[in-house]
């Protein structure tokens, strides 16, 4: 079956009642369509007994042929309706519980596609792997259950009804009853939840530390730890454990009380019959159906008690969710005070009063490294203009109008090499030219990479990266921010993990390469400084002075001190 999930927006992160009914308004059709369907399938399930118990009546116990043969094709009606609607149920609820999962999916990814790394400061990776591993799961059920809840209430309400018409004390015995049975589940439901919650945090821990291993597996290997973390995974196994037979206990209360309290149920319903029969309320075929009526209501009470369980394990899982939807991120949208686009081309920082001339090779000199990192991060949210932007039927939000190539790239030491071929690590996703390709590589001084692997562009490169040293990485780094030619290019520290001779080639092909187009680099180093055309100075997050390499170099004290204290180093 294939999920048709749309584009979910910005789900609520208030409380787990407002993300259910977000996704039941998402999905409304199906559910509507579930719940109809699953009416029908209870209700006539519920009318059975009915059924027989007035063709036992009416056709055996009277010997009225006729009347038998009419409640038989009644009944064989009922098992054509319940056999037909219950399929249909069926399939609404495999896809509610399909779009309700895969939304959280996309909801998760979408969070952590545009605010990762202020997730993985705050959250573990345990528990962002749980959201596409359990937590969607226990999202979907509860949409998956909702068609045999409605069923189960209506059926219910019907069965009550005829009880009641039947014999009144013996309807009012049900009518009681379940809220008395849904009562003592409540006592057992809550220290349910408390237990759930924590083995979930357990696990997530658990799904850390098995990451974080895997990760770092090679290193563990080289300084001869692996026994270390096999003893500290071992010991949050254990506590999994723990947590696990705590939850158990209590579950399996829940479980046996689904089975014990409605079985006393049914005793009590059938009992009472029993007594309306011997006074004469109540006929051999009434007595009949009202044993079919006890055997069936255990049914919709084991569905909704089902359902009361459903909703405790969303709850847990929701409240994750959303805790991960909710981190803020660090870039708030272009406002005054942020980088903007000058008319003639320039860029202009508003916060440090910084200006970079368009089509120029500029370098941004600051004593610390975190204002450097700012003020790109400032220019990097300046992009196309923004719109809504629809795909078929989807609406994707407000995106980027011209979103192929971004306007301006940033590109710091830090950017990760994913696992793929060179060909399409380099291309970021995109088709581009095995030329642009080499010129890229020759720019970044990473020939002798390319030639040492054997399959040339089409070698594998592992996750991260791990096959090549620090220099390496960078370097293809910095050819992967070359090939995608961005008409604005932002580069941080670009050259930190090579050598001086390295370094000194890259800056001399750096300058040609990008003429015309407008570059930042952020960087104290005298080799990459003397190829540059200008040179911003930056101290306490403010634009000082600017000029040539040579002008400041001989005539500003501050930049001199910056410079050859950063060359030494």
């Amino acid at each position: 079956m294939k999920s048709h999930v749309r584009h979910p927006g910005i789900p609520p992160t208030t409380t787990p009642a407002a993300f259910l009914l977000w996704g039941a308004r998402l999905q409304w059709r199906t559910i509507v369509g579930g719940m109809t369907c699953g009416i029908i399938w209870m209700t006539a399930i519920g009318l059975v007994p009915a059924a027989i118990g007035r063709g036992i009546d009416q056709g055996l116990v009277a010997g009225d042929r006729s009347a038998l043969l009419r409640w038989s094709a009644a009944l064989a009606a009922l098992s054509l309706v319940i056999a037909v609607s219950g399929a249909i149920r069926h399939w609404f609820a495999v896809q509610n519980w399909l779009d309700g999962a895969f939304r959280t999916v996309v909801a998760a990814d979408a969070a952590v596609t545009t605010r990762g790394q202020e997730i993985a400061r705050r959250f573990p990776t345990g528990d962002v792997v749980s959201v596409t591993t359990t937590d969607m799961e226990r999202v979907g059920h509860v949409y998956d259950v909702s068609a045999r809840f409605a069923g189960a209430i209506v059926s219910y309400v019907v069965v009550a009804v005829i009880l009641l018409r039947a014999s009144v004390p013996t309807g009012l015995v049900v009518l009681v009853g379940a809220p008395v049975l849904l009562a003592l589940l409540g006592l057992i439901i809550r220290p349910l939840q408390r237990r759930q919650a924590a083995q979930r945090e357990e696990s997530g821990r658990l799904t850390t530390l098995g990451t974080d291993t895997v990760a770092g597996l090679r290193i563990l290997r080289g300084i001869g730890g692996e026994a270390e973390f096999a003893l500290r995974y071992a010991a949050q196994s254990q506590r999994v454990r723990a947590a696990g037979v705590r939850v158990a206990g209590y579950q399996a209360a829940l479980d046996a009380s689904q089975t014990l309290l409605p079985g006393l149920f049914v005793v009590l319903v059938a009992w009472t019959g029993a007594r309306a029969v011997v006074a004469g309320h109540l006929s051999t075929g009434e007595l009949v159906a009202f044993y079919g009526y006890a055997t069936f209501l255990v049914f919709p009470l084991r569905t909704v008690t089902e359902m009361v369980e459903k909703l405790i394990r969303f709850r847990v899982a929701a409240a994750k969710v959303m805790a991960i939807l909710a981190v803020p991120s660090d870039h708030e949208p272009v406002r005054s005070g942020d980088g903007v686009r000058d008319p003639g081309g320039d860029l202009v920082d508003e916060v440090s009063g910084a200006r970079f001339r368009g089509g120029q090779f500029t370098a941004l000199v600051c004593a610390r490294p975190e204002d450097a990192v700012a003020l790109a991060d400032r220019l990097g949210r300046v992009g196309p203009p923004r719109g809504r932007v629809t795909l078929g039927d989807q609406d994707l939000g407000e995106l980027p109008i011209a979103a192929v190539r971004s306007t301006v790239l940033v590109n710091d030491p830090e950017a990760r090499l994913f696992a793929g071929s060179l060909r399409e690590e380099l291309g970021a996703g995109r088709p581009v030219a095995d030329a642009a390709l080499a010129s890229a590589i020759d720019v970044a001084q990473a020939r002798e990479i390319l030639e040492g692997l054997a399959d040339g562009l089409d070698s594998q490169i592992e996750e991260k990266g791990r096959g090549f040293s620090g220099g390496q990485r960078q370097r293809i780094g910095l050819a992967r921010a070359l090939a995608g030619n961005p008409p604005v290019l932002v580069l941080i520290e670009p050259t930190s993990a090579v050598d001086a001779h390295t370094e000194e080639r890259i800056g001399a092909a750096l300058a040609p390469a990008r003429r015309g187009r407008t570059t930042i680099v952020a960087t104290v180093s005298p080799l990459l400084l003397h190829h540059t055309d200008r040179v911003v100075l930056l101290q306490d997050g403010l634009a000082v002075a600017s000029g040539t390499h040579a002008d400041l170099l001989a005539g500003c004290t501050a930049y001199r001190d910056i410079v050859i204290r950063g060359g030494d180093d």
